[in-house]
């Protein structure tokens, strides 16, 4: 096992503000889940993911709240959280509490407001980002978009999402803007998960966005990817204050 490798997200973010983003290296789990696999739900040994788990326990101040990701729009309040929730986004108001998404390839969206007293964790794959969790995250957190920053982590680049009409379609029909996000690629869509989060956060009225451009397809050295390998792992974006 090597050591474990973490992103620190560079965000002008609250000194009492935390955020951790794992990548695949450092943990117990063998190919194809190699190595800090933190999924419980993709075939990989229990064992392993449970000691993956407890590597990010010298980390963190508590278990983070783990969710039963559904590409829904589904928020909840993670300090009352119970078990293990359907839910694609989580937020906390209260100390210590750890906000988590997983994904390998969706894009994961941290949010903080600038007073260092509310954050959220945003799981952000295609069909949530299109029905709105975004907006769900930032209505149930009960903040003003403008005191709000946002930290976009690694995700499927826009020049490797390789999607059909029907989802450039599905996109426009929420927000014509979303146009701009598509390039065609013979037949299909080249789509950019980032630049639509940062269309979605703008028309919010959040405008200090930070993070994106990394690629979890084009770099399998260091990342996940659910559209490159099919059966893989996933990686764990984490956010709490103290």
């Amino acid at each position: 096992m090597s050591k474990v490798d973490f992103i620190i997200p560079d965000w002008p973010s609250p000194v009492n503000v935390k955020a951790i983003q794992t990548t695949r290296l450092g943990g117990y789990s063998v190919a194809p889940y190699g190595s800090l696999n933190l999924g419980l739900h993709v075939q990989d040994d229990g064992l392993a993911v449970a000691k993956n788990r407890q590597l990010l326990s010298d980390y963190l101040p508590s278990e983070p709240v783990w969710l039963n990701q559904v590409h829904g729009v589904e928020v909840i309040d993670a300090t009352k959280s119970m078990c293990v929730q359907d839910a694609d986004a989580s937020f906390s108001k209260n100390k210590n509490v750890v906000c988590v998404t997983m994904t390998a390839d969706c894009l994961p969206v941290l949010l903080c407001n600038q007073q260092g007293t509310a954050v959220a964790s945003i799981h952000a794959g295609w069909r949530s980002l299109c029905d709105g969790v975004i907006e769900a995250t930032i209505k149930m957190m009960g903040v003003e978009p403008e005191e709000l920053m946002a930290w976009l982590g690694p995700a499927i680049g826009p020049d490797a999402f390789e999607v059909g009409s029907e989802v450039r379609e599905a996109f426009i029909a929420q927000d014509a803007q979303a146009d701009q996000a598509f390039k065609a690629y013979g037949d299909k869509w080249l789509g950019d998960l980032c630049g639509i989060a940062k269309q979605r956060l703008n028309k919010q009225g959040l405008n200090k966005i930070y993070g994106g451009g990394e690629c979890t397809y084009s770099d399998p050295s260091r990342y996940f990817s659910f559209r490159r390998d099919g059966l893989t792992g996933r990686m764990a974006t984490m956010i709490w204050f103290e």
